[in-house]
């Protein structure tokens, strides 16, 4: 064996270590799609999931446990827009039409978000799409961070979109909007995803139910329910809402004019 196939046998034992390490690798970190919707790559890796102890106005149904999600995924960097939506459905269901085509999608039952998905899976020739479970939203939200908001302990409304009537106990007061606006015109997460606080609310996958006893990887819900969650607060209630780890849930035939999605796709 010459020097020259010693120095590929290296390399490539190298990258291969490399893959081992990091399942994110080999992945380009954006993508976009040919509805032209956006999504970054997120790393596989744990985190503290739910409102620890003694988290200002924490909520003990958001109890604090260790979740996993062990491969990557790719997130849309946005909440899907009006104008994505109505290319995929061909109608548009929102009740703030008069926002443009670059404003969420709202008022969407998790029903219609599931038509959605089939018809773009259809398009893309793909079955990669999907809501993200709670556990990857959530994690997703936060970033890598551990404070109330990826922001920190305050969410100002140059921030995020929501009722700054009603800011978290101790933070400032700041603008009503009263209605959604564009996506994308707040400052990013620290992995590049915007609007995870505020904007509209977010479908997740999961049946609403207790989170698990002990730490869980790739948890994905209850296993059967009445409501379905959702996550991430919006323009119409306060900053409580859009904490990292709160959760809420609805009928999945409901929807209402606070309500959207964002999409996963799978590598």
């Amino acid at each position: 064996m010459n020097k020259t196939t010693v120095i590929i046998v290296i390399a490539l034992f190298a990258a291969a270590v490399s893959w081992a390490q990091d399942p994110a690798a080999g992945f380009p970190r954006n993508f976009k799609n040919k509805q032209g919707m956006s999504f970054v790559l997120i790393p596989a890796g744990s985190y503290m999931m739910g409102s620890p102890p003694g988290e200002r106005e924490g909520d003990r149904r958001e109890r604090y446990h260790r979740a996993t999600v062990s491969m990557p995924f790719y997130l849309q960097t946005t909440e899907v827009t009006q104008e994505q939506w109505a290319a995929v459905m061909g109608y548009n269901p929102s009740f703030f039409k008069d926002c443009g085509g670059s404003c969420p999608v709202e008022q969407v039952s998790w029903h219609e978000v599931q038509e959605f998905i089939r018809r773009l899976n259809r398009l893309e020739n793909t079955d990669k799409y999907r809501l993200p479970t709670e556990a990857e939203w959530e994690y997703a939200a936060r970033a890598g961070t551990t404070a109330v908001f990826h922001t920190g302990p305050c969410l100002l409304t140059e921030q995020a979109n929501y009722n700054g009537n009603f800011p978290l106990a101790g933070c400032p007061r700041g603008e009503y909007r009263g209605r959604p606006v564009p996506v994308g015109g707040f400052p990013p997460n620290q992995w590049g995803l915007y609007d995870m606080h505020g904007n509209v609310s977010e479908w997740v996958q999961d049946w609403n139910g207790p989170y698990p006893a002990g730490e869980a990887t790739n948890y994905t819900g209850a296993d059967q329910g009445s409501t379905r969650v959702f996550r991430g607060g919006d323009w119409s209630h306060d900053a409580w809402s859009c904490r990292a780890a709160g959760r809420f849930a609805g009928h999945p035939a409901g929807g209402d004019n606070y309500l959207g999605f964002r999409l996963l796709r799978s590598p």
